[in-house]
């Protein structure tokens, strides 16, 4: 009776050991996606008027699609902006930047920032590295994320994630090189994020 116990103990405690990693926090953690919410998304950038001022603008649709993974301090982010939709407050400017000398809306519909390498700092991830297409040219750049945040979303009642991000470009590496350097070439974008996520 005594080894029959013994025994039973001994098989209960080797499935509790086979069951362990399937509850290691490691284990559980698993890559989480999220759509970027584009009535809440928004890039915008700054730049340097004539040495007299910062000129500013946004451009007003941006899509995209955003897996972060915690356990593995790991991620892709994929920003989809439309350069079609760029804001200015002056419609005549409007439509000069989206001519063939600066943006060209037309054969370049878009501009997209791609980053296989995310970099956490503990849980919140700080910085994203990756690249950014632009009038056909791919280039490499670091957005450095300022401001993290997930939780539920107190209208919606959704899982969502919040940040804010910025980088600097020079705008003639993408062959931008108009009125370079009456209008400054050095180029600061801004960008604030939210994004629910995905079932």
């Amino acid at each position: 009776m005594a080894n029959r116990k013994l025994l039973s103990r001994i098989t209960l405690a080797t499935a509790a050991l086979a069951l362990l990693p399937a509850f290691h926090p490691r284990a559980l953690a698993a890559p989480v996606s999220y759509a970027v919410d584009p009535k809440h998304t928004y890039a915008a950038f700054e730049i340097d008027h004539l040495g007299l001022s910062t000129a500013r603008g946004t451009f007003d649709r941006t899509s995209g699609k955003i897996v972060l993974d915690t356990a593995s301090k790991s991620g892709r982010i994929e920003i989809v902006i439309d350069t079609a939709s760029i804001d200015t407050g002056l419609a005549k400017r409007d439509e000069h930047l989206r001519a063939p000398e600066f943006f060209n809306v037309d054969q370049y519909p878009t501009m997209t920032f791609v980053s296989n390498t995310v970099v956490f700092d503990g849980m919140r991830p700080v910085r994203a590295d990756g690249r950014l297409t632009m009038l056909a040219r791919t280039l490499p750049v670091s957005l450095q994320i300022t401001r993290f945040n997930c939780g539920e979303h107190p209208i919606h009642k959704k899982p969502v994630c919040g940040a804010d991000a910025e980088t600097r470009i020079r705008r003639s590496e993408w062959g931008m090189t108009k009125y370079v350097p009456t209008i400054g070439d050095e180029v600061t974008i801004r960008i604030g994020v939210e994004a629910f996520r995905m079932p």
